[in-house]
């Protein structure tokens, strides 16, 4: 990994691949540059988002926090009719309680959706984008870098709420799982160096 400077808030520190990078080398993409066949993203998160199950060990491709002011009364009862309506709607998703106090990085007000695979990621977020009213939604993916995830690679779906992002570090420790070839990959910090590794194939 290129980018291990683990205490630097600031996102111009990451370098980028060109998008075209690898393009050749996708085997099973079922098209060429000019657009013939779909992208294998419709099937899977691409590398190096995590293709976790919600009943295995590695982590969801995508979190989705939900934000809401706690004093807001209107807010409030927003926000719980918007997860009920959550857990209706898509139970296949792992839905967390509302919570009132903050956690971790989140301010007070906020619930959480954990996505597992593209097909879901489309359905809720375009459906979020709809019925989320006065409420802000932050999407970051999980890969092996999770600095990276919350102040590089996220998106906002309305205004932006203040996050305590000083408490992010690289990851002690994670599993991803490589859509690629099914293999599940050990990530860990040693030294202030990402390391990885293979540990299982799927």
């Amino acid at each position: 990994m290129k980018h291990t400077t683990t205490y630097n808030l600031d996102p111009s520190q990451y370098s980028y691949a060109s998008p075209l990078d690898g393009w050749n080398e996708r085997s099973n993409s079922g098209g060429d540059a000019t657009g013939g066949g779909i992208s294998e993203a419709y099937d899977r998160f691409l590398w190096p988002v995590s293709n976790g199950r919600p009943d295995g060990a590695q982590l969801p491709g995508f979190h989705v926090h939900i934000y809401f002011s706690p004093n807001d009364s209107f807010q409030t009862k927003f926000a719980s009719e918007l997860w009920q309506r959550v857990r209706s709607e898509f139970p296949e998703l792992h839905l967390f309680p509302i919570s009132t106090a903050p956690e971790g990085p989140h301010s007070a007000g906020m619930f959480e959706v954990h996505i597992f695979t593209p097909a879901q990621f489309g359905a809720f977020v375009s459906w979020l984008v709809i019925h989320r009213g006065p409420l802000s939604a932050f999407l970051h993916p999980n890969t092996d870098d999770e600095l990276r995830d919350h102040i590089q690679r996220y998106t906002w779906l309305g205004p932006e709420v203040p996050l305590n992002m000083d408490i992010f570090k690289l990851r002690p420790s994670c599993e991803l799982l490589d859509s690629r070839d099914n293999s599940v990959v050990r990530v860990w910090v040693e030294a202030d160096k990402v390391k990885t590794e293979r540990i299982e194939a799927k």
